[in-house]
């Protein structure tokens, strides 16, 4: 059988590199197994190292994949005949292209590693910023991952996460609590006050400096409007603040109202102004 005159041309190059196109196949498999196996060690043994912020793991594996399989494409192409020259050549004109092309995916790298460099968020603190809010998981290359209070899956492009205010709050040491409490104006606002400072002193999470105060925020017809504020460690944030705003209700219905005041007078609630994190638990 008589092949066709323009067959020949591929079939004569298919039969003279044949040996190098197969070797260049091997090459490529064998890179995009080493890239998945650089990046799987990278972000798995990289934290372990002493001195090495774990946050860089995501990022510098991603790298790694990536730079691992452009070398095996291109060492790919050598073996198949294309020389380093017209690679570079097309590299740099494709580079130019894709750098036009996707400012906002290179703005995504830029910021991802500004963000790693800087260090306003870290793996495991909760943070608000860009309208999301949870708990960092991965600060990659492109993109960060959070996980929501209530376990959601939360992805932001690392720029838009840049551009905005990013609240920590996880960052400082230590917080303050503050529960408004409104109450009749009937009510001995110093034995009021006294009441709340002794339930503030009497949980052990509670710091001693700053001391817990008690100040009236405001007033309005037959209410007064107490303000607790104590400072926690901030890994006790949420559940002292839970504990401090029931047991502040329970002891001011007891001890205060009595049969003489009405207890749907009296309500307690943390102050709006200062969301809770719910950082340490995870959830």
């Amino acid at each position: 059988m008589t092949i066709p005159d323009f067959l020949m041309i591929p079939v004569t190059w298919f039969s003279t590199n044949a040996l190098s196109l197969l070797a260049a196949i091997a090459v490529l498999v064998v890179g995009w197994y080493l890239a998945r196996l650089a990046a799987r060690a990278i972000r798995q043994l990289l934290p372990l190292a002493y001195g090495i912020d774990k946050n860089f793991a995501p990022l510098l594996s991603q790298a790694a994949r990536y730079g691992i399989l452009i070398f095996a494409v291109v060492t790919a192409l050598n073996l198949i005949g294309v020389s380093s020259a017209s690679i570079v050549t097309v590299l740099g004109a494709a580079g130019l292209a894709v750098a036009l092309g996707l400012q906002g995916t290179l703005s995504n790298i830029a910021a991802g590693i500004m963000l790693i460099w800087l260090r306003p968020i870290a793996i495991g603190e909760f943070i608000q910023g860009d309208g999301v809010a949870g708990v960092v998981v991965e600060i990659g290359l492109f993109g960060t991952r959070l996980r929501s209070s209530s376990g959601l899956y939360i992805f932001t492009p690392n720029q838009k996460l840049w551009a905005s205010a990013i609240t920590n709050h996880s960052r400082e040491p230590r917080r303050r609590i503050d529960v408004n409490v409104s109450v009749p104006d009937s009510i001995d606002i110093a034995k009021s006050r006294n009441i709340l400072l002794r339930i503030a002193g009497s949980d052990k999470r509670v710091l001693a400096d700053p001391m817990p105060n008690v100040h009236v925020e405001s007033f309005s017809g037959a209410a007064v409007n107490l303000q607790l504020r104590a400072w926690v460690a901030t890994p006790d944030y949420l559940e002292t603040l839970y504990a401090l705003t029931e047991e502040a209700k329970v002891a001011l219905n007891r001890e205060l109202t009595g049969s003489k005041e009405d207890k749907a007078g009296i309500t307690v609630t943390p102050d709006p102004a200062n969301p809770s994190p719910e950082t340490q638990s995870g959830s």
